[in-house]
């Protein structure tokens, strides 16, 4: 069986498809513009999102809401039932 690789759910004869559309519509030219301006909108949207968390997590800090000890043994304990469910499923795909 042949695999198809999708981006999005979207595979490729559609994403070819879109592509076509967009180069009637917008034209050659303008793709590069386009493609570095949404690339600068995905980076200042990333930048904002850690900006946000780096400033929740520090007032919470300076207001002791959050407990260091606790959280690192609960993330231990994620990353234990996180690892023991990746062997699962390993094993599981293996056998598929």
């Amino acid at each position: 069986m042949i695999q198809l690789t999708t981006f999005l759910f979207i595979g490729g004869t559609e994403l070819i498809f879109i592509l076509f559309i967009v180069v009637m519509v917008f034209g050659a030219d303008k793709i590069p513009e386009i493609a570095r301006g949404l690339g600068k909108g995905m980076r200042q949207l990333k930048d904002a999102t850690n900006d946000i968390k780096h400033e929740v997590t520090k007032s919470a800090k300076e207001n002791n809401v959050i407990d260091t000890e606790v959280t690192k043994s609960v993330n231990e304990e994620l990353k234990k039932v996180k690892d023991d469910l990746e062997d699962f499923t390993g094993s599981l795909k293996r056998d598929m």
